[in-house]
């Protein structure tokens, strides 16, 4: 899954990851790219693995052939790993067994060179794959960013969701899930227009995403003037505290909202769902709750939160 928190690719240099058991493979490689990209170094499958998974390099070049751990074996495990799965892999290999071939594709190479190689053949083909990488991943941000406040849409969040509750299945591990709602978005629409309207939930999504303080935490725009709230591995604490920081936040924006029956300025109202230990739980129920939660924090006055029927008001 593509990781809306992080550019597509860092600015500056394209980064590749050479693995390869023999040194004197690994400078030829070097020498015909170095000019052009970042090249890092692995001379073993393990070694490999760690590297991508620490340096996330835009590009493998994979040897076929290595002692202990094969490059088939490395493919397939860093196709099995949501953090490297996207990463495209250029098998370099001496090998012209059709079935070995076979086994490269099945793995999830994109392309092979073949021993001895020709430096501008390599280079090449590393600028070719380099390019349909930022493509496809420019495309799929376009997918997942809600064009008006440029952070995730809910397509996005369903499936993150997805993936994080998986994650807390396996583990027993806990989650916090937020829905919320510009408090009388219409009344503000209607007062102040459609622009002003456009502004303000651009204003409030930056005010959320101010709030989240952990790497794996997110936001996005669930619909309209709701957004979504995800934080894998919180508990009852953190949701209080998180969703005084998510209203808090957008206070301290100080937008007028002079048709407001809540407050002068625009506001939030939250529902919460805090599951401490995941068990049974599926997602749609979840969801639900969280709903009512909202609907609660509405009933009562709005400019608040509740939090699986402890309310944390104004």
């Amino acid at each position: 899954m593509l990781n809306l928190d992080m550019a597509p690719s860092a600015p500056g240099r394209p980064t590749v990851l050479v693995i390869d058991d023999q040194p004197l493979n690994i400078r030829a490689v070097h020498q015909a790219l170095a000019q052009n990209y970042e090249v890092l170094m692995a001379t073993s499958g393990p070694a490999g693995i760690d590297a991508c998974r620490q340096h996330q390099p835009d590009l493998i070049l994979l040897d076929l052939v290595m002692p202990g751990m094969s490059g088939i074996d490395v493919a397939q495990r860093l196709k099995d790993d949501s953090l490297t799965s996207a990463i495209p892999i250029i098998f370099v290999t001496a090998s012209t067994d059709n079935e070995e071939e076979s086994a490269c594709w099945e793995a999830g190479a994109v392309d092979f060179v073949t021993k001895p190689f020709n430096p501008m053949t390599l280079r090449r083909r590393v600028q070719v794959h380099l390019a349909l990488k930022l493509q496809a991943e420019m495309l799929q941000r376009m997918a997942y960013l809600d064009g008006l406040t440029e952070i995730p849409n809910r397509r996005y969040f369903n499936e993150r969701f997805a993936a994080e509750a998986a994650r807390a299945r396996r583990e027993g591990g806990s989650l916090i899930l937020m829905l919320a709602d510009v408090d009388f978005f219409k009344r503000y629409n209607d007062h102040y227009g459609h622009q002003a309207g456009d502004a303000c939930l651009r204003q409030v999504a930056s005010a959320f995403q101010r709030a989240l303080r952990r790497p794996l935490d997110f936001t996005a725009r669930y619909g309209g003037e709701e957004f979504a709230v995800l934080a894998p591995g919180g508990g009852a604490a953190a949701a209080h505290n998180l969703a005084a920081a998510l209203r808090r936040e957008v206070h301290a924006l100080a937008l007028p909202h002079a048709a407001s029956s809540a407050a002068a300025i625009v506001t939030v109202s939250v529902g919460v769902v805090c599951v401490d230990a995941w068990r049974d739980q599926d997602v749609d129920s979840l969801l639900r709750e969280a709903d009512v939660q909202l609907y609660r924090a509405k009933e009562r006055g709005r400019d608040r939160a509740c939090i699986g029927g402890v309310e944390e008001g104004a």
